[in-house]
């Protein structure tokens, strides 16, 4: 695909940043990618993806930038854009607030608009990064309280070896020297259902686990890493 053939949303800030961050990703992983394609070049969608480290969200969000030359919106607590130059930052970034403290049916509100306005989020729909790589963590309502309003697409996304360099347990810095990372895009899941109808939502979390559950596989085998640790 030529890269001049995808126009994508970039605004300055990630046109800028994105070629000063690709190359740090791929002096530090062999990287592998697969089923990008999927990511649409227009449009909403949210990408749910294992969590295994910290460098999950900036990695992932440099591939989709660098290939489809789309903005990757994460969430992030509304407190932190009060942070002087990070709070700048996250603006700049295009980054989606979460006002926590509100009830349940607002806290989510921005993300909900910001997506239905075509742009694409992700969420690990974990949580918190997963001591135990490997085997997936509880699926959080989260992603159901996002996806169901919006009908956005839900593209699962294995992500496997960023936790060789920086884990639950901190930074690892010994060999490989180039770590392998794969990150396996799967095929969308359309939402269906009433986030307010508790059988919906677990219906939807739960095919959600499952659809990471093949990606998280297919990254392991991308890297030739398919055996538990």
């Amino acid at each position: 695909m030529a890269m001049d053939a995808v126009h994508g949303d970039l605004n300055i800030w990630w046109r800028f940043g994105v070629p000063v961050v690709v190359p740090i990703v791929r002096a530090s992983f062999r990287v592998r990618v697969t089923g990008i394609h999927r990511v649409p070049l227009a449009g909403p969608a949210i990408l749910a993806f294992d969590h295994i480290s910290v460098l999950d969200g900036p990695w992932l969000a440099a591939e989709v930038a660098w290939r489809r030359r789309r903005v990757v919106r994460f969430l992030v607590a509304a407190e932190v854009f009060d942070v002087p130059v990070t709070g700048w930052i996250l603006r700049s970034y295009r980054q989606i607030p979460i006002r926590r403290g509100r009830n349940d049916a607002g806290a989510l509100d921005e993300a909900v608009a910001t997506i239905r306005g075509g742009a694409v989020a992700a969420i690990a729909p974990e949580g918190a990064v997963n001591p135990r790589p490997g085997e997936l963590q509880r699926i959080r309502s989260g992603i159901a309280r996002i996806a169901l309003p919006t009908r956005a697409p839900v593209i699962p996304v294995g992500v496997w070896g960023t936790h060789r360099r920086w884990s639950k347990s901190g930074r690892h810095w010994g060999p490989p020297l180039r770590p392998r990372l794969g990150l396996a895009f799967g095929e969308p899941i359309e939402p269906t259902g009433d986030v307010s109808n508790q059988e919906d939502v677990d219906a939807f979390l739960e095919l959600v686990r499952q659809a990471l559950e093949r990606q998280l596989t297919e990254a392991r085998i991308l890297v030739r890493d398919p055996e538990p640790d």
